[in-house]
């Protein structure tokens, strides 16, 4: 792959390869990309390339959904300050609802299809993210990091 294009970036976690056209300048504010858990990082790491090679800076925060909670408010400070933030989840899909709850930024929702027991392949956390009371919550497909960084780039861009 390498010698048939020498300057594509592969990026194994997120299954994504990069060709970097130019510089890109950064707008000042940023996106944050927060996964529940370590299973959801895939995906999470899908949407922070995707908004990256669309020239925002972001902020990873991952691991820190509502089984540990803790980790979520230790870093609250952090995705506070961006502009626009986007959750993944898989199981229940509840921390997309709690992220929002305590900010008054947009939220981009991303169903995972990990998870066991009655998750049916990401259903129940995209049901449970479309149903969410929180206002301003856009839900994408399951497993669409891409749809998320895309749009998160789009908001961040206004």
């Amino acid at each position: 792959m390498k010698e048939a294009c020498p300057e594509a970036e592969y990026h194994p976690l997120a299954r994504t390869i990069v060709i970097r056209k130019g510089e890109s300048t950064l707008p000042p504010t940023s996106i944050a990309v927060l996964s529940a858990g370590t299973s959801d990082i895939p995906i999470a790491e899908e949407a922070a390339i995707t908004a990256e090679i669309f020239g925002n800076t972001i902020d990873r925060i991952y691991d820190v959904g509502v089984a540990g909670i803790h980790r979520l408010y230790e870093s609250l400070p952090r995705f506070k300050s961006a502009r626009v933030v986007i959750v993944v989840a898989g199981m229940e899909g509840a921390l997309p609802s709690i992220v929002k709850g305590l900010i008054d930024k947009p939220v981009i929702a991303v169903p995972t299809s990990i998870g066991y027991g009655a998750n049916f392949g990401g259903i129940s956390a995209l049901l449970g993210m479309l149903t969410s009371c929180a206002s301003g919550i856009a839900v994408v497909n399951i497993d669409n990091g891409f749809g998320a960084g895309y749009m998160a780039s789009m908001i961040n861009k206004m």
